[in-house]
């Protein structure tokens, strides 16, 4: 590949399509937030929204939905200043809403590349072949739907940054290029690293189990060759950019002192996931996902891990599992979880000296091993993740809708066992142990039958996403930092934000523009779900009424607000209620 190649799809007719493509979502989610007030003008669902200085207008007409929803059509989509029509340009929108985003002086350039390599990850997009959404949901394997996915976050605007990434980089590791990695192995020595399993798993049968025998073999030579003996290392797996660009330079003293020794490459190949940090295995896909430190921006975090929080993960997962195993309601939804089974951490002493137990400079090694869902799967059963519900192809039909066609059921039918299998888990959950996710699409793994139905759902990234809101629960000691203190009038808000609002939003609007149902179809669909699990819990029915899920309104939490404020670190860990950006009301859409 040449030098130009590497940027062969940043053409002029992409890159304006990219541009009108993101305004658009810049416009529907800034609307929503009401950070922008569009004013409605001549004709029929016509608005315009007007720039800080009140002189750029832009012009476009849009679908006022459900939930405050603004379906904006792109193709309306018009700027104008001082009589003229201007070209579309994202980069610019932002300068000119500056003040009405509330972006400061030190994030609007920051913020500005990261809308840059969302572009262009969308101009990337724009090269690949045109996969219907028919097409996809007839014959796509669990990896063709994981890297055929076009958008980001469904609320966030700047939802591919990767800051960090460089094109090659770009081109080696992000999801939807769908190149194989190899992952790079580090052996850490055991007086600064740890190596924690669940139950039932030791370290040499797992490494040997993951590795193979060969390339153990191969590893153990190379540091028997440097005078070193393996029995005082743990391996430890790395993403190929985290060793180039960080731990190679910025952990030199642990390479120096051979605290650290670098092996190579493993044997496996992975592919990226949507998470672009986790690795699933093509090689082998019954083995375990890889789950790996990354020290970039993306979509206002460090996506590092922390060797601290992984000494506990195999726990809280075993814990989660046991839970799931024992309720009769979470099992009868046929709900599982894949768990995180294993994980290692590297403590660099000095720099955990030099700064607090929040710093990216404390995570940046340490990996975790995840179950793959593979295995689980019957005869004729396939994989999606949940975030290709809200996949649109280039024709504008929707992936959710391609499946209900191809199941000959009626939409109300269909939603039903998708309602049963995703919604009712998050219910149970929250009113029976006050438990919550962060079920968004890509922590969300649906298992379809060979109609295109969905049968159960897998839930994922557990260890760093699952909190119990009961300051009283009884948990186990390596459990008890899932413990969360959070408001009452808040506690609702992990059903009502993180699903209605940040999923279901997008899926209803996407099937009513796509013809395939009417609003009060869908949210008709969750409402029964809803009655129907209340119905078959009597005895919860005093928590039913103190957090009512047919309550009239629900407070707004605005995402991108919190990504404006602050790109490098959205929300403060230890205080992840205190830290929402709460606007008004949302009325509820089944209440």
């Amino acid at each position: 590949m040449t030098l130009a190649d590497t940027v062969s799809h940043l053409s002029p007719e992409r890159w304006a399509e990219a541009n009108r493509l993101l305004i658009r979502k810049a416009l529907a989610e800034f609307s929503h937030e009401r950070l922008l007030t569009p004013e409605p003008t001549e004709g029929a669902d016509r608005y315009v929204v007007r720039s800080d200085d009140g002189l750029t207008r832009y012009r476009f007409t849009a679908r006022r939905l459900r939930l405050d929803h603004w379906q904006v059509n792109p193709a309306s989509l018009t700027r104008h200043r001082d009589g003229t029509e201007l070209p579309l340009n994202a980069q610019q929108f932002f300068i000119e809403m500056k003040d009405s985003l509330g972006l400061s002086d030190a994030i609007l350039p920051v913020y500005l590349e990261e809308i840059s390599s969302t572009l262009s990850g969308t101009c990337f997009k724009l090269t690949k072949p045109d996969v219907s959404a028919a097409e996809l949901a007839a014959s796509g394997s669990f990896q063709d739907i994981e890297t055929g996915m076009t958008e980001g976050h469904p609320c966030f605007v700047a939802n591919n940054g990767r800051l960090g990434f460089g094109i090659h980089e770009y081109l080696s590791y992000a999801p939807e290029t769908a190149s194989p990695v190899r992952l790079v192995w580090l052996a850490a020595t055991r007086e600064r690293a740890a190596f924690t399993a669940g139950v039932g798993l030791d370290y040499e049968s797992f490494l040997r189990d993951e590795l193979g025998r060969d390339t153990l073999d191969r590893f153990d030579t190379i540091l028997r060759d440097k005078g070193l003996d393996p029995a005082d290392y743990l391996l430890i797996p790395v993403h190929p950019w985290q060793w180039w660009n960080k731990l190679s330079v910025t952990f030199a003293a642990e390479v120096a002192q051979q605290h650290l020794v670098c092996l190579g490459e493993g044997d496996d190949e992975y592919l990226a996931q949507q998470s672009i940090r986790t690795f699933f295995n093509t090689t082998s896909p019954s083995k375990r996902y890889v789950k790996t430190a990354l020290s970039v921006i993306n979509m206002g975090f460090m996506r590092g891990l922390s060797a601290a929080y992984m000494e506990a993960t195999p726990a809280i997962n075993d814990w989660l599992s046991h839970l799931i195993e024992n309720d009769e309601v979470l099992k009868g939804t046929g709900l599982t979880i894949i768990r995180e089974r294993a994980a290692v951490g590297y403590r660099h002493l000095e720099y955990e000296a030099a700064t607090d137990r929040y710093s990216p400079y404390r995570k940046m090694l340490a990996a975790l091993w995840r179950e793959s869902p593979v295995p689980s799967l019957a005869e004729g059963e396939r994989l999606a993740t949940m975030a290709s519900l809200l996949h649109v192809d280039r024709a504008g039909r929707s992936f959710a809708g391609a499946l209900i066609a191809r199941s000959g059921l009626t939409p109300a039918q269909w939603l039903k066992p998708y309602l049963t299998a995703y919604l009712t888990p998050l219910l149970h959950s929250f009113y029976a142990y006050d438990l919550v996710f962060m079920p968004h699409g890509e922590n969300v793994i649906l298992v379809l039958d060979e109609r295109g139905v969905v049968t159960r759902a897998i839930f994922k990234d557990i260890a760093e996403e699952i909190a119990v809101m009961d300051t009283d629960a009884v948990l186990p000691p390596k459990v008890d930092r899932i413990r969360a203190d959070v408001p009452d009038d808040m506690k609702l808000l992990s059903i009502f934000t993180d699903v209605f609002d940040c999923f279901f939003r997008f899926l209803a609007a996407n099937l009513v523009e796509d013809g395939v149902l009417d609003e009060s179809t869908f949210w008709g669909a969750v409402a029964e779900c809803v009655r129907d699990y209340q119905r078959s819990t009597p005895q919860l029915a005093d928590k039913f009424a103190q957090f009512d899920m047919f309550a009239p309104s629900f407070a707004l939490s605005a995402l991108n607000r919190l990504q404006l404020r602050n790109n490098e670190q959205m929300v403060d860990l230890a205080d992840p209620s205190g830290a929402l950006q709460l606007v008004g009301d949302l009325e509820n859409p089944i209440a």
